[in-house]
């Protein structure tokens, strides 16, 4: 018991008398030296980009533009839709039939830019369809899409249109 207090003791006094060896090797805060500061070119004032965001650059998870890359086709007849608002503004529901079986990638694809017409937002429902696929019945070939609109549109917008391949479907206020 004794020596486990000697020892202690020895320990505690050694700990204690590190501090007077502050700017010494055997100090594990030296270890690493002194930090240094790099100065770096100031930014340009007319320049509008945020450095913490990486450049882009090219990726297989990448997708491109809309309009260079999707190649969608109108879906056969629009169903149904429907408006339900939310935070902001409303989505657009639509539900739509395509000619075959196995479409994806469905999407409302607005028209005049997305911009209302005569207070009309009009937008065309789209999909990717192949056409080596069976027909199949009603409930494998029905397909859904959804659009956000701010609530600064729809206060230009009386009635909402979505075209298909046959038909349309319009919601009105």
């Amino acid at each position: 018991m004794r020596s486990l207090v000697t020892v202690l003791m020895i320990s505690s006094l050694t700990l204690a008398g590190c501090s007077g060896f502050r700017d010494s090797r055997v100090n594990p805060a030296n270890w690493f030296g002194k930090s240094q500061t790099v100065q770096h070119a100031a930014p340009v004032p007319g320049e509008t980009t945020n450095p913490l965001i990486p450049e882009k650059r090219s990726s297989i998870f990448q997708r491109k533009s809309d309009a260079e890359s999707y190649a969608g086709t109108p879906i056969y007849a629009v169903e149904r839709v429907d408006i339900e608002q939310s935070a902001g503004g409303a989505i657009i529901k639509a539900t739509g039939l395509s000619l075959r079986q196995g479409a994806f990638d469905v999407r409302l694809w607005p028209e005049n830019g997305g911009k209302p017409a005569n207070g009309a937002l009009t937008y065309t429902m789209r999909a990717i369809q192949r056409a080596d696929t069976p027909q199949g019945p009603v409930q494998t070939r029905r397909v859904e899409a959804g659009q956000f609109i701010s609530t600064q549109t729809l206060e230009q917008v009386s009635e909402i249109r979505i075209l298909g391949l046959t038909n349309s479907a319009t919601s009105r206020r």
